[in-house]
């Protein structure tokens, strides 16, 4: 058992700081803050910033009790319930480390990957090397039915050196760049001005996305360090869940096709080709949600959206509606509409998300 009279100085210089956005997050908390302290040996250039999104449990407590053994590590902030992206964010102003990565709280970090990510961010940081955004995999852990999946991304990045867009290679469907995966530079993070709505799910799209185009250089670690808590009752990627928070899936898609005209912001036609990808697949996933929805307005709001897009940017709409996937996806007809779930499921399948 780690001596809780923590030796570290609050003054001390932070590598990392690690956001955990908590709302009614009694039942996990402790495990996750736990992983980040014992993978990291209690050092003292990290910190880990408790956000209590107005929860109605022991969370309040428990941060405050973590901030009370750790002081020089451990901060607690509470603030009125405004969602995981207003938990994101608060999380991201009160860090001061060089960089920050976003830890759920029903989630945990793997201890010797941990150590791995440290050794590397020190490394830049000992050398004075800028390096805008470092990756690493994650894994599904579905505890309930006992089995994990990990996403790695070796057949899209370099290893084990810094590399620009210009160096990347083709992203399967299953190998976007998640929130878990990412570990931003604070700096990249407060200059991209995230457009984070309020009481909103599915936030982490738009923070997988809109910094992109920042990030000058990346680092690719081939660890497996977040660890991806699925399978329970209710949680936003649960298919009923999604559906019925479709009006959700829509805000966030719009958020993401307003920030970027593609073919005009961004400049690398790699990353450009890789994030054309993305907005594809959340388009796809309105289109999907639209059909198993049973609102008489779904289809309406599905036809608007495309409306916009077409309107916004004719080139990505283009690219999302008339390739595979958005041919795939909108499928006229009741046998169309069938095919199109049915192709959803078999991917969630291969894939794993849900």
């Amino acid at each position: 058992m780690h001596n809780d009279t923590s030796t570290c100085s609050a003054g001390a210089h932070k590598v990392v700081s690690f956001g955990i956005p908590s709302y009614n997050a009694a039942a996990d908390i402790d495990r996750c803050v736990t992983s980040i302290l014992e993978g990291s040996d209690y050092a003292s250039d990290i910190e880990i910033i408790i956000v209590d999104d107005g929860s109605h449990d022991e969370t309040p407590q428990k941060a405050d009790d973590w901030e009370a053994r750790y002081p020089g590590i451990v901060r607690a902030i509470h603030q009125e319930n405004g969602g995981h992206g207003m938990a994101v964010l608060a999380g991201l102003d009160a860090a001061t480390g060089t960089y920050y990565k976003v830890v759920d709280s029903d989630d945990w970090l793997d201890a010797d990957a941990l150590a791995t990510m440290l050794s590397i961010l020190r490394g830049f940081e000992e050398r004075d090397m800028r390096v805008d955004l470092f990756i690493s995999n994650y894994v599904y852990e579905k505890v309930y039915e006992g089995t994990r999946t990990a996403i790695n991304y070796r057949s899209a990045l370099p290893r084990k050196r810094v590399f620009g867009w210009d160096e990347i290679g083709r992203f399967l469907p299953s190998q976007n760049l998640l929130m878990h995966s990412l570990c931003y530079r604070r700096d990249v993070l407060l200059e991209a001005h995230l457009p984070m709505p309020a009481h909103t799910f599915y936030v982490d799209n738009i923070y997988a996305y809109v910094p992109l185009p920042r990030c000058k250089t990346m680092y690719y670690a081939d660890i497996d360090l977040y660890r991806y808590f699925i399978g329970r009752e209710g949680q936003s990627v649960n298919e009923a869940t999604m559906v019925k928070r479709l009006d959700q899936q829509f805000r966030i898609t719009r958020i993401m096709m307003n920030s970027f005209r593609l073919y005009e912001d961004v400049a690398q036609p790699r990353l450009r080709t890789y994030m054309m990808g993305y907005f594809t697949m959340m388009m796809a996933i309105c289109s999907v949600f639209s059909k198993l929805s049973d609102d008489p307005e779904a289809p309406k709001n599905l036809e608007d959206l495309w409306a916009e897009l077409k309107a916004y940017d004719e080139r990505m709409y283009r690219h999302a509606r008339y390739g595979v996937i958005g041919i795939g996806t909108n499928l006229p007809s009741q046998l169309g509409e069938k095919t199109t779930i049915g192709l959803y499921h078999l991917a969630g399948k291969i894939f794993k998300f849900n």
